[in-house]
């Protein structure tokens, strides 16, 4: 039984004049525990409407999503929020750090609202990922002493600090160089190997979509595998994939008020 599993989902948004903006059409997707998913496409796509749905941030239009074998389509938005906050971790490009809290408060915030874990034991928990993630020097610090790759893992153990079965990454290494983005990458990677976590990552590189094992592109709100063969490096064929994905095509771009 897939640990994520999407059939026929629509995503579909009423805009103040009342017009209808499709967004997302018939998305089919299965994401096994453990198993590392890519999701490439240009901007104005759907990935971010997608990943909110995946994140049980949003619910769809039409369509089933189960996650862990429970049919989420009708769930309360409190029952989402409960099951997100038990098993979802997010990772996003510009971070998302609380301004007013330091590195650790951060990373500990998300046990303070779903556990009943003694400050100690969050902060202890905290502290392990930060040193886990080479930031054992930076626990004191204040979020504007770091820089952008060192925000990111903070992000990073803040989105790990609850065990979770699923991991997020929406364009997670697009404000960072090619070596410090690898290198969160790298620790990505490990973390969900090493609990068996499912890992999607929604991405307009090819390079990092390269590393996943599952393949898929997102064009005008239609999801479509990504099939690799191996005469031709990984990359280069992601790459093709994502060339051939089109933005929103007339007549269906989005308002400035909605985010796709």
């Amino acid at each position: 039984m897939p640990l994520l599993d999407l059939a026929g989902i629509n995503r579909t948004f009423t805009l103040p004049t009342g017009e209808r903006l499709e967004i997302l059409r018939d998305i089919n997707l299965r994401v096994e525990a453990g198993e590392h998913v890519a999701i490439v496409g240009r901007s104005g796509t759907g990935k971010s409407t997608l990943l909110n749905i995946l994140g049980l941030l949003d619910a769809p239009t039409a369509g089933n999503y189960t996650f862990a074998g429970q049919d989420t389509t009708r769930w309360s938005d409190q029952r989402r929020a409960r099951t997100r906050g038990r098993n979802f971790g997010f990772v996003f490009q510009s971070f998302n750090l609380l301004p007013g809290l330091g590195v650790i408060d951060n990373v500990a915030a998300p046990l303070l609202y779903a556990t009943d874990a003694a400050f100690f034991t969050r902060r202890r928990r905290a502290i392990e990922l930060l040193q886990k993630m080479g930031l054992g020097e930076r626990l004191e610090s204040r979020l504007d002493q770091l820089s952008g790759g060192e925000q990111q893992r903070v992000a990073l153990a803040r989105a790990l600090v609850r065990h979770p079965r699923v991991i997020l990454a929406d364009e997670p290494t697009g404000a960072l160089d090619v070596e410090t983005g690898t290198h969160v990458m790298n620790m990505m990677e490990e973390a969900a190997a090493a609990s068996n976590a499912a890992l999607l990552v929604i991405t307009h590189d090819p390079a990092i979509a390269a590393r996943a094992h599952t393949h898929y592109s997102l064009g005008d709100g239609v999801l479509t595998p990504i099939s690799l063969t191996a005469g031709a490096p990984a990359r280069q064929q992601v790459s093709s994939a994502l060339a051939a994905s089109a933005p929103a095509g007339p007549g269906l771009l989005p308002s400035p008020e909605v985010t796709i």
